[in-house]
């Protein structure tokens, strides 16, 4: 594997993101969004990390996901990859820089986000420790939308259920006990709830291990047949 190559990839995502504001809409949307509310938080008599600790469950699940899985397909389908591929770019090498690409500026939204919410040094550490766990996971499940589509609509079309699944049940929690004994066996689930304790026990624990070697395992299982077919 070779960081040069890597790195190659990275900046080509950097530069394709500044051509595509739909793209770039989705690294600052919740953030955004999270930081207006938050300033008019005091208005509705709640607490600066209420709106955060929301926004957040949402972005480290459809960001990543939505993301990761239209660059693959969309590159998949306009034959950049087999560019790259002539360019002695292994597969595993371009999903690396995909990954570390988002990641990077998923968890740059995410330190924006624990600043507006008013964390104190250790609040800020539980939250983006647990959010950057359920953004690697998420990025695994874009990573294998991506691989699985051949074209954008296809990779649109697994990727919108599978991001409101995940991002919209631990909302939904909220307010319904009912859900929240099911959706707390996903990843984004514990997520939300660490970070709306600011608390870890061994069940988040646990449960973030076990989805994200679930994950893993399918993201190997999906990169080995089909890769870049």
């Amino acid at each position: 594997m070779s960081a040069t190559r890597i790195n190659a990839i990275i900046y080509k995502q950097v530069q394709d993101t500044l051509k595509n504001k739909s793209i770039l809409i989705q690294f600052v949307m919740f953030p955004v969004m999270a930081s207006i509310l938050t300033f008019s938080a005091k208005d509705f008599g709640l607490e600066p990390s209420f709106f955060v600790n929301m926004f957040a469950a949402m972005y480290v699940t459809m960001a990543p996901i939505i993301v990761v899985s239209t660059i693959v397909s969309e590159d998949k389908e306009k034959g950049a990859l087999q560019m790259l591929r002539m360019s002695n770019v292994k597969p595993f090498e371009y999903l690396v820089g995909v990954a570390l690409y988002v990641f990077v500026l998923c968890a740059i939204g995410l330190l924006f986000m624990a600043i507006v919410g008013g964390y104190t040094s250790n609040g800020m550490i539980v939250f983006l420790l647990a959010n950057m766990a359920g953004l690697i996971i998420s990025i695994l499940i874009g990573s294998i939308i991506g691989l699985l589509s051949p074209n954008q609509s296809a990779s649109s079309g697994l990727s919108v259920p599978a991001m409101l699944i995940f991002s919209f049940l631990p909302m939904l929690s909220m307010f319904n006990s009912s859900i929240h004994n099911f959706s707390k066996y996903i990843y984004s689930q514990q997520v939300s709830d660490i970070i709306s304790t600011l608390e870890v026990n061994v069940t988040n624990i646990i449960t973030l291990v076990i989805n994200f070697v679930i994950v893993l395992v399918l993201y190997l299982i999906v990169y080995k047949k089909y890769k870049f077919k």
